[in-house]
């Protein structure tokens, strides 16, 4: 198994790192790396094409901030950049790729929009076809004065587009018009105030989505309506233990490949919460495990579904926890590689 990490890195550092993954050790092994970017936090593999997108940070001569995006071919023991293209005004922290593998989305929490891109039949960089904006506030003063997009993800079927606006306490809900190069909007699923929806999993089997939530440290249990796009929620639960009055913000969230367990982050417990999921598709907390380090922003469960990787931010690893599948619990293995502030893991068979 091969594993992309994305980083917060300088331009002088490594930022895009390609790691060997051995299942029945448990270790991972560096075999390439790239420096030259600034803050490619997150990244999109299309092992089809053996193409990495990768977000990137521009920053002009006046010191005003825009979004990049960079292109690289890789081998099992390679990454080349291909190419860099600007991308929209703000920087970027999220980057997904359609079904057709005809475009990209990005999301600008900074700037408050999405972008579109064009993607050439070969997997190459086209340009910035479409920008989005979005508008309005929520009820944090300090974190919710303003759209925040943190993320966007397509509905199975690959019809609807949505995208976790933090500020907004909103999930806006688009259509890509694949014709024209468009993205319309087609609705918004409202969050409870102050919630700060983040990531967005669906559920493999079931008519049910997840949302974790940054700033009250929930998840959101939806039903999705295939028809309309329309989420329903069915209930919101913490991700904390009881007892725990720290400081907290939750972060990935991922879905066993059966469905019975679901999977999220919490930065300040630094741990990982593992939920049964029921018939109807709602959760029951069955453990938390420390992640095996500070500030876990993203975690990914390994294609066999045996490990489960966390990136930790704070501690400049990567951790092995295995995975039982039975009971889905997780149990520390005591393997892990060092990364610089690695924040993004994209694991490819």
């Amino acid at each position: 198994m091969l594993l992309f990490v994305g980083s917060y890195a300088e331009a002088s550092e490594s930022g895009v790192e390609l790691f060997h993954f051995d299942e029945a050790a448990g270790s991972l092994t560096k075999q390439a790396e790239y420096a030259g970017l600034k803050n490619p936090t997150f990244l999109n593999v299309n092992p089809d094409t053996k193409s990495v997108y990768a977000i990137a940070e521009l920053v002009h001569e006046d010191g005003s901030k825009s979004g990049a995006v960079a292109h690289f071919r890789y081998t099992e023991q390679s990454l080349q950049l291909v190419n860099q293209l600007p991308t929209v005004a703000g920087t970027t922290c999220h980057i997904q790729r359609d079904q057709s593998n005809q475009y990209l989305i990005v999301t600008s929490y900074h700037g408050g929009m999405i972008g579109l891109i064009k993607l050439l039949e070969d997997g190459s960089l086209g340009e910035t076809i479409d920008v989005v904006q979005h508008s309005g506030s929520s009820v944090d003063p300090e974190r919710q004065d303003r759209p925040h997009p943190h993320s966007s993800f397509f509905s199975p079927d690959g019809r609807y587009l949505y995208v976790q606006d933090l500020g907004l306490d909103k999930l806006l809900v688009y259509t890509l018009d694949q014709e024209q190069g468009k993205l319309l909007a087609a609705g918004e699923v409202k969050l409870p105030a102050g919630a700060g929806p983040r990531h967005l999993a669906f559920h493999p089997s079931l008519p049910i989505a997840y949302v974790i939530n940054e700033l009250d440290s929930t998840v959101s249990v939806f039903r999705y309506e295939a028809a309309t796009g329309q989420l329903d929620e069915l209930q919101h639960i913490s991700t904390l233990p009881e007892g725990f009055n720290g400081e907290n913000g939750t972060a990935e969230i991922t879905v066993s490949a059966d469905g019975r367990f679901v999977y999220g982050s919490n930065r300040g417990h630094d741990s990982i919460v593992v939920f049964a999921v029921d018939e109807q598709g709602k959760l029951s907390v069955l453990q938390h495990i420390s992640s095996g380090g500070g500030h876990p922003r993203h975690f990914t469960l390994t294609p066999s579904n045996r490990h489960l990787l966390v990136a930790n931010r704070d501690n400049n690893n990567i951790v092995v926890l295995e995975r039982d599948a039975a009971s889905g619990k997780l149990t520390a293995t005591g393997q892990e590689a060092f990364s610089t502030k690695p924040v993004c893991l994209i694991p490819v068979q």
